[in-house]
């Protein structure tokens, strides 16, 4: 959603990290350019306009023109007026859901993506806070909208329901009977997912303040698709009008659209977002953290929300399993097959790579190298053509064993040896770690990273068992030391 601004921005920074020495006229020059950018990414006027006054009343002042680094000074005076303008480090962006049956309510147009973020977001209040949840649709337009919600609500797990549907009945009876049903059935939270249409019309408002006077919910979220840019801020505006709104949800923000509506919706409706969208998959759901989107935007990456997804997809049990044989020194090409698997969880290459620090340098690493997401089934392809006993003991692969094992993955030889040598590094690797030379040397690295101990700590492993693709005990190909598919070289 934000490359094509991060990648503006990044320029413009590295041209002000660059120099010794700042003048005024260089932070002017910076600022409209930033200015530019930001409204090429489709960021509403007005909001571009008092971004740039209040950075550029902090950024000219002598503290930053005479520090030592100045372009590091502007760089984070930059990032903080974007956690500003996303609602700041410490918006509230909980949910009200403790006084059961607490009702939510979803609002936004046809299309927005509001179906499948009410089966979302009672997915992860099922999930992460143990609640009982009820689902209702009271979309009794769109054909096959009820049905479409009663079969997420059985993807959901065990502790998500459907209200039962009653052909005939209007949205206000469909409210009533809800409410009614989650105060005898003992839920936690009930959700109701309104009708939408293609555009805003006096029906469907009337409609929605109706079912709002009839469930008085705690909260009332508006689905907008961010990829429909200044028409989504536009939506929110005339909604909130009409409506008692608490909160946005941004619906594919794995689009490649310019991401003004992300940075606009806060600023001009005073709503929090409270979550973000992406994909289809019912676990496609982040919590909102503006310090986290501020800082991907402008290339620091977000490691916190990589831990927390490595965290999320990590099978316990396996990870204990692999711990204890990497505390041996033992790292065969099943280990390797299983940390290829959950980067593909993860979101891939692209999605990891975006979470870390110097995110656009890597992915132009990626690009320059004709890198995607498919080396790492490729590799997995690559893999799984082997026996059990060579995946364990890679020694015995000869060379008519390697070309045997192109062919049954449809790869060539040459991207079997490359794989074969990325496991051999990070064997190595490993193995090194088990000494206390190959610790100190990785503290130190983790040091210059500007690590701490307790942060190493907390993602090599002793907290996360397994340790986190890339930062840990498991080793990323591809982070961990080298990019998939370059010979173990790093780019």
């Amino acid at each position: 959603m934000f490359d094509a601004l991060s990648d503006r921005l990044g320029g413009i920074f590295d041209g002000l990290t660059g120099r010794g020495a700042l003048s005024e006229k260089d932070v002017n020059a910076a600022l409209r350019e930033i200015r530019v950018a930001l409204l090429e990414a489709d960021v509403a006027l007005p909001v571009v306009k008092d971004f740039i006054e209040s950075v550029r009343a902090r950024a000219v002042g002598e503290e930053v023109v005479r520090s030592v680094k100045p372009g590091q000074q502007v760089v984070k005076i930059v990032y903080d007026g974007i956690v500003e303008m996303l609602g700041g480090a410490d918006a509230e962006t909980t949910l009200r859901v403790d006084t059961p049956p607490a009702v939510m309510m979803m609002a936004g147009l046809q299309g927005s993506g509001k179906t499948t973020t009410t089966a979302k977001i009672a997915k992860r209040l099922a999930e992460k806070q143990r609640k009982k949840v009820l689902l209702a649709s009271l979309d009794v337009r769109r054909p096959a909208a009820m049905q479409q919600l009663a079969i997420l609500a059985d993807q959901c797990g065990d502790n998500v329901f459907s209200l039962p549907i009653i052909e005939g009945q209007l949205p206000a009876d469909i409210a009533r009977r809800a409410v009614q049903a989650a105060k005898i059935g003992g839920y936690d939270v009930l959700i109701l997912d309104t009708a939408g249409r293609t555009t805003i019309d006096e029906q469907m408002m009337s409609e929605a303040a109706e079912i709002a006077d009839i469930a008085k919910p705690s909260e009332t979220l508006l689905v907008a698709d961010a990829l429909t840019g200044q028409d989504a801020v536009e939506t929110a505006k005339r909604f909130h009008d009409r409506l008692p709104l608490t909160g946005l949800v941004l619906t594919r923000m794995d689009g490649d659209g310019r991401g003004g509506a992300a940075l606009s919706m806060r600023a001009v409706t005073g709503l929090p977002i409270k979550f973000l969208g992406t994909g289809e998959k019912l676990d496609g759901l982040d919590a909102f953290d503006a310090s986290r989107v501020a800082g991907r935007i402008l290339g620091q990456g977000d490691i916190v929300s990589l831990v927390e997804k490595a965290s999320e997809q990590m099978d316990a049990d396996k990870a204990e399993r692999m711990a204890a044989k990497l505390k041996k020194g033992e790292f065969d090409l099943e280990d390797m097959a299983d940390q290829l698997r959950q980067m593909q969880r993860m979101g891939g290459l692209g999605g990891i790579m975006g979470m870390m620090p110097g995110a656009r340098k890597a992915k132009e690493a990626m690009a320059n190298a004709n890198l995607d997401d498919n080396v790492l089934k490729r590799q997995e392809a690559i893999i799984l053509s082997m026996t059990r006993k060579e995946r364990r003991k890679p020694a015995v692969l000869n060379a008519s064993r390697r070309k045997r094992i192109a062919a049954g993955s449809g790869t060539s030889v040459q991207e079997v040896n490359k794989l074969l040598k990325m496991h051999q590094q990070m064997a190595t690797m490993m193995k090194k770690m088990r000494t206390k030379g190959g610790m100190k040397a990785m503290m130190g690295a983790a040091s210059q990273a500007g690590m701490s101990p307790s942060d190493l700590a907390k993602m090599g492993g002793q907290q996360m068992p397994g340790g986190l693709p890339g930062m840990g005990a498991g080793g990323l190909p591809g982070l961990g030391g080298s990019l998939p598919g370059l010979g173990g070289k790093k780019k």
